[in-house]
């Protein structure tokens, strides 16, 4: 009876010493058989030097890569062929110093950050869960370790004993030393800038008006407590616009993506982030929607379906989501996408879609068409509600919304382009314009010649 090629069946026509790269890549997946004698398509065609090669096979598999292999011989059709099963290895297997691993039904080798996974893997260890021994209680930032101790302290989820000991026994308690070291996730965790031990430890946020036009960016450092809070602000005070509307004398300002569903994802885009990847998380915004890439892995056996789908709690970094959980920012339940989702349909924005495209990961939050109306209609000027104030005060106050609503649209548009646009003189609205820098609703941002303006809604 034939099998058939599948994970853990290969079929080969003659044999071939390069062949010791599939025997190692079975050894270091789930194990596997390699049958030799039958073509890609199933056909047996036997092998002439069957009793030769069973005698010296497992010798050679044992000497090059340091596994004991059973080589069967087998009859089909009349015909020779043998049969190596191989039993998967605990410990990582090598052929000529190169790694090979079996997946699915192809042959790869491991290289790079996948190499480092998979050895760390065979260990038992994560990659959050390496000693760093450039790393000391001392280089601790202490605001970082103040700030969880207050969001533990209000989660509850961290014995409120445990956080008025020492920062030796709390890094203890919370599993981020292994002997005298501390380990990857305490950088990331707690030390002023972990970039300093860990490349690539850090958020970038660009506005783009297409996707190679970028027209300005920022770069947010720190913990990675701090990066989140940091990154939210950013994103809804000079990223993000509001649709503004009124209601009666309310002001109601609509932003296309709900806070918390972005906090969840961006949440999720660090904790799991594959950080032996030197790449930041990115998050790239446009006229129509923002998007979030960080470099990910799923858990061995894992599709797309399954992560959108109900699932239990597998993180990347399991030292750090420990962490951010006892914090109380996230579950423990595997939930975060699933609260993405249910956070956008509650305040009746569309549902972000989710893309891996091999290790990419992206979350992609497209605006509404009923968001992107508000900002056509311009109803920054529509909407101010009329006042019985005199002409001069009222002129002023249209002038200053116009300005708000150019600067909304174009962050680098010049006052002169703006008078020229609205047809007032640059000194009224260069007077304008120094009233709401005054106020706090407005500032200039870098260079004079390359800076932009910013618009601060309070």
């Amino acid at each position: 009876m034939k099998s058939t090629e599948n994970q853990r069946v290969e079929w080969k026509e003659t044999w071939r010493d390069e062949y010791l790269r599939w025997v190692c890549g079975f050894a270091n997946a789930r194990g596997g058989v390699l049958i030799i004698g039958r073509n890609n398509q199933g056909r047996t065609l036997g092998i002439k030097n069957a009793q030769a090669l069973l005698e010296e096979l497992p010798n050679k598999i044992r000497d090059l890569l340091g596994v004991i292999a059973e080589v069967n011989l087998i009859q089909d059709d009349g015909k020779e062929l043998l049969e190596i099963e191989v039993e998967a290895y605990q410990n990582p297997i090598s052929y000529r110093g190169r790694y090979y691993i079996r997946s699915g039904s192809t042959l790869q080798e491991l290289k790079g950050s996948a190499l480092n996974r998979f050895l760390l893997h065979t260990q038992g260890r994560t990659w959050d869960g390496v000693p760093l021994p450039l790393l000391s209680l001392e280089k601790l930032s202490i605001p970082a370790l103040n700030t969880f101790r207050t969001l533990s302290a209000q989660s509850g989820r961290v014995d409120p004993a445990v956080l008025k000991e020492p920062d030796s026994q709390l890094m203890e308690k919370l599993r981020l030393k292994e002997g005298d070291y501390l380990i990857r996730a305490a950088a990331l965790l707690f030390a002023p800038d972990p970039e300093d031990y860990i490349t690539g430890a850090f958020i970038k946020i660009g506005y783009f008006r297409s996707e190679t036009d970028l027209a300005y960016h920022d770069e947010v450092r720190g913990d990675l407590f701090s990066q989140v809070r940091q990154a939210l602000d950013l994103i809804y005070t000079k990223y993000l616009k509001a649709a503004i509307h009124y209601q009666g004398i309310q002001r109601i300002e609509t932003f296309p993506v709900p806070r918390e569903a972005l906090r969840e994802a961006l949440l999720n885009s660090l904790v799991h982030k594959d950080y032996a990847v030197h790449s930041p998380v990115q998050i790239r915004i446009y006229a129509d929607s923002l998007k979030i890439w960080n470099p990910a892995e799923l858990p061995e056996g894992w599709t797309l379906e399954k992560l959108l789908g109900e699932h239990s709690s597998r993180p990347f970094n399991p030292s750090v989501a420990n962490a951010f959980f006892r914090a109380g920012e996230i579950e423990a339940w595997g939930r975060g996408i699933q609260q993405v989702f249910e956070t956008c349909r509650a305040s009746g924005t569309p549902e972000p879609s989710i893309r891996l495209e091999g290790n990419d990961l992206w979350f992609v939050f497209q605006f509404s068409e009923e968001y992107l109306a508000l900002l056509q209609e311009k109803r920054y000027e529509e909407n101010t509600p009329k006042t019985s104030v005199k002409t001069s005060v009222k002129t002023s106050v249209k002038t200053s919304v116009k300005i708000v609503a150019f600067l909304e649209e174009n962050p680098e548009m010049t006052l002169a382009q703006i008078a020229e646009a609205i047809g007032l003189s640059l000194r009224a609205v260069e007077m304008a314009a120094a009233k709401l820098v005054k106020e706090g609703h407005l500032k200039y941002v870098g260079p004079k010649k390359s800076g932009h303006w910013e618009v601060i809604r309070k």
